[in-house]
């Protein structure tokens, strides 16, 4: 299996829909850099929902090494460049990353990625929860960007009618 390594947005929502507890079951090891560390015990401290990641075991926290990649990367946030640096030190490496930009960066990279939303189609298919459709709506409320055709088509790759 690739390593996995998680940006903040993935984690929050996941956490904030009630699924982060499925993603050992998906990946085995979730890896985050320090930056996305950083980013969630920021918001922690600002009173944002966000999971104590230093808490759950599965949950590996790895410092960049080499960084080059970082100066270059200034259209996204710290936790996304270093997200990037690390899925381009390992190599076979599945990126969760639901930044529009960063995943553009991503493909240039020929890093793989999936998001919040593919997450969640994946654990569908694997049977851990019934349907999509109920985090969806849970998304939408938590300010999460989805616009109607993204929502229709995640709906139908669940084998949900939109």
């Amino acid at each position: 299996m690739p390593e996995v390594i998680s940006d903040t947005s993935p984690l929050q929502y996941l956490y904030q829909t009630g699924l982060l507890h499925l993603l050992p079951a998906m990946y085995d090891m979730v890896t985050v850099p320090a930056a996305v560390v950083s980013e969630i015990e920021k918001g922690i401290e600002l009173g944002i929902a966000l999971p104590r990641v230093r808490e759950f075991p599965w949950i590996r926290i790895r410092s960049v090494e080499h960084g080059r990649l970082l100066p270059s990367m200034t259209d996204m946030g710290e936790g996304e460049r270093e997200v990037l640096a690390l899925a381009v030190e390992s190599p076979d490496t599945l990126v969760l990353l639901d930044d529009d930009w960063a995943r553009r960066v991503a493909d240039l990279l020929r890093v793989k990625y999936t998001g919040t939303l593919g997450v969640m189609v994946k654990v569908k298919k694997r049977g851990l929860i019934a349907e999509v459709r109920t985090f969806v709506d849970r998304l939408e409320s938590l300010h999460f960007r989805l616009d109607s055709s993204a929502r229709a088509h995640i709906l139908r790759l669940a084998g949900e009618s939109p």
